[in-house]
């Protein structure tokens, strides 16, 4: 055993052995790792550090884009007296690509930050009307490379949501619900957009605890690392005219996948080359060109995608200068490793799910797709890809690469755009086994710089976000309707709910996290028509591998606070008196999704039974079975074995058992081949259920 298969297994050993995370008794930074921290050095300058961008044309108005660029992870609401706030000294920047013959940004907005003390006799934030680090910008904007010129001056930030003296006491504080005060701060620039710049509800979401532990996806004891949190956003909300390369209004689109209207979207900033410290307390002086140290376009490519030996390096680098090694690890992603059963796959239990497909059947012959494998890379120059983007004479060069399995999906959807173009349609409607065919339209995002940016296609329609068909799974809640549903089964151009989604843009409700590491094992190629493994000419396409990459969850699919409706529609900043602000002794965080009865507050308060449920791999099983659960009390147990359809197969344990761990074997004796759930219940709360699929 190697020393990386040694560390990952007694990791998981360690994990299904200790009891987890409390509830209570626990310090208050226990959620403070996070992907946003993505490299060494910008994790020591946070009011610099991009933590998110967003893209998505606007839902309370379609004749616009929305841009949100985020900064400064983490933040604790009730961080005071020196609150979090935008920096001095700092240059942030949005930019915007839309024409891929042009070098360099086509748009670039820059907001640079001032700071100002209006009563430093005090050391609260905010007293008697007056607020100290009192936060103004002033925006500029660039296009085509020309001069920057303002276009917002003494721009407002918000105070940070300290709490109801600060905020709404008219006697001692400022007088006015904070609400009031983020609508005054949406600023109308002279060319025409709206800004805000402020803090707000940090809306990305994941398990950070269980991710970066060896990716210990954890459903059913999941939580967010980044609830409770507020960042700042520089929010844009541009009209598409001003955003399209030719200067036309989203009406005179082509069709709702026109290229034309493709735009790719980063964020960056950058600081004076020298800082010189003063020795009396003086604000630092600085001086020199300007230095780029941090950006950010497609999420979690600097956190997972590139090692840790680049990500520094990556941050010093742009789309037009990509930094290198980049694309081949796009094309040879890490994670495949922990997908694939002849490399790590079996030691990661979280991504059983998540199979990389090994030996996909095509027409063209079986595909491999596992890491440092070939891919499609065996088709370059057959005469099957002639007219495709896989021909030669067109793009088959870049996304076709010997050892490079993934240069076909995930480089091009991080570096170039997906393209209208065969095989980048839905399978529906194409031949069996046949990917190469054409299939109905449902993405062009396509903007060939061979960097990474966010890109949208602004001529794609809005999915109402209240719509029962809008889902945080983005484009591939599109294919799997346009796969499903009959209304989509043909090869026209029609709009498809979440067509609008990530990778298409990036909406704020969208789960990126599960959307990328669905997109590794390889759920894009399978929307296209290179099935999993368990498939077969005359088989449905819905096999079982397929089914557990759709229902893959890791826990955490939403964010803690609801969205606004408005622009710039992040929720409003946690407040430092809310519960967010601490652990009240009476109540968990309803954000953390703990709300309890009393008397379940406080049996958690004296470390009231905690079981969590683990399954021996692998899966699916042939034999017997066997789980392993951990109890931090004497507790009753109730542990069951279910149907798909909710249907009680057999109980297992239904007795109350002594502090310890626990392991207890299932012998499926005559069931049927299919999927089937364990289920925890200790002291007739539900705990946790893990998914089994049995294989005679």
């Amino acid at each position: 055993m190697n020393r990386l298969t040694s560390l990952v297994l007694k990791t998981a050993v360690l994990t299904i052995a200790t009891c987890g995370v409390a509830f209570y008794g626990v310090k208050k930074n226990y959620l403070e790792a996070s992907s946003h921290r993505e490299a060494p050095l910008i994790a020591e300058d946070p009011v610099a550090d991009n933590t998110d961008v967003y893209a998505f044309r606007s839902p309370d108005d379609p004749n616009t884009v929305t841009i949100l660029a985020d900064y400064i992870p983490l933040e604790n609401p009730q961080d005071g007296p020196n609150y979090h706030t935008f920096g001095e000294n700092v240059r942030y920047e949005v930019h915007i690509k839309n024409n891929a013959t042009t070098k360099g940004d086509d748009v670039t907005y820059r907001f640079t930050f001032t700071q100002t003390n209006e009563d430093p006799t005090t050391f609260f934030n905010i007293r008697l009307g007056k607020q100290n680090l009192k936060t103004t910008y002033l925006c500029e904007k660039s296009v085509n490379g020309g001069a920057f010129t303002s276009i917002v001056t003494g721009g407002v930030v918000p105070p940070n949501n300290i709490g109801p003296r600060s905020i709404e006491n008219p006697d001692v504080g400022l007088g006015k619900y904070y609400e009031q005060l983020m609508k005054a701060s949406i600023m109308t620039a002279s060319s025409g957009e709206k800004i805000f710049c402020g803090p707000v509800d940090d809306p990305f979401f994941v398990d950070l605890g269980g991710i970066f532990d060896l990716g210990g996806v954890r459903p059913g004891r999941a939580l967010d690392g980044v609830a409770c949190k507020n960042t700042h956003t520089i929010a844009l909300q541009i009209p598409i005219n001003m955003l399209q390369k030719n200067g036309q209004p989203v009406s005179q689109a082509k069709n709702i996948l026109d290229g034309d209207y493709v735009i790719g979207v980063w964020a960056s900033s950058s600081r004076p080359r020298i800082k010189t410290l003063n020795n009396e307390g003086a604000k630092p002086t600085v001086s020199g060109d300007w230095v780029q140290i941090s950006r950010l376009g497609m999420p979690l490519t600097n956190e997972v995608i590139e090692p840790i030996g680049r990500k520094d390096q990556y941050n010093f680098h742009t789309p037009y200068n990509e930094n290198p090694g980049l694309d081949s690890a796009l094309s040879n992603p890490e994670l495949g490793l922990y997908m694939d059963d002849s490399k790590f796959g079996l030691y990661v239990p979280g991504f059983y799910p998540l199979r990389i497909q090994r030996a996909s059947q095509t027409v063209l012959g079986p595909v491999d797709f596992g890491y440092g494998r070939d891919g499609l890379f065996p088709i370059l120059g057959n005469p099957a890809t002639i007219g495709t983007a896989l021909d030669p004479a067109i793009f088959g060069n870049i996304l076709l690469k010997k050892g490079q399995p993934r240069s076909v999906d995930i480089l091009p959807i991080f570096f170039t755009g997906v393209p209208n173009l065969a095989p980048y349609q839905l399978a529906t409607g194409k031949t069996p086994g046949n990917p190469l065919t054409a299939g109905k339209p449902f993405v062009n995002n396509f903007l060939p710089t061979l960097g990474d940016m966010l890109r949208l296609n602004m001529a794609t329609p809005v999915t109402d976000r209240h719509s029962a068909a809008f889902s945080s799974e983005g484009l591939f809640a599109a294919a799997v309707s346009g796969l499903t549903d009959p209304q989509y089964a043909n090869t026209s151009m029609q709009f498809i709910p979440n067509m609008d989604g990530f990778p298409n843009g990036r909406r704020l409700e969208d789960d990126v996290v599960r959307i990328e590491l669905q997109a590794v094992s390889g759920l894009a190629l399978a929307a296209i028509g290179i099935w999993y493994d368990d498939w077969a000419p005359g088989k449905s396409p819905l096999t079982p591998k397929l089914l557990n990459v759709v229902g893959f969850t890791t826990g955490v699919e939403k964010n803690d606070k609801p969205l606004q409706d408005v622009f710039p529609f992040a929720a409003q900043p946690h407040r430092g008196t809310s519960a967010c602000g601490g652990y009240s002794p009476g109540k968990a965080p309803d954000s953390l999704g703990l709300a309890m009865q009393p008397a379940q507050q406080s049996a958690l308060r004296l470390s009231a039974p905690q079981g969590f449920l683990s399954q021996n791999y692998p899966n699916p099983f042939t034999s017997a079975t066997t789980f392993t659960y951990h109890l931090a009390s004497k507790a009753h147990v109730t542990l069951a074995v279910y149907d798909l359809n909710g249907k009680l197969i057999k109980v297992l344990v239904d007795d109350t058992r002594d502090a310890g761990d626990y392991e207890q074997t299932f012998n499926p004796g005559s069931l049927a081949t299919g999927t089937y759930f364990g289920s925890l219940k200790v002291d007739g709360q539900a705990v946790q259920s893990v998914k089994m699929n049995y294989a005679k």
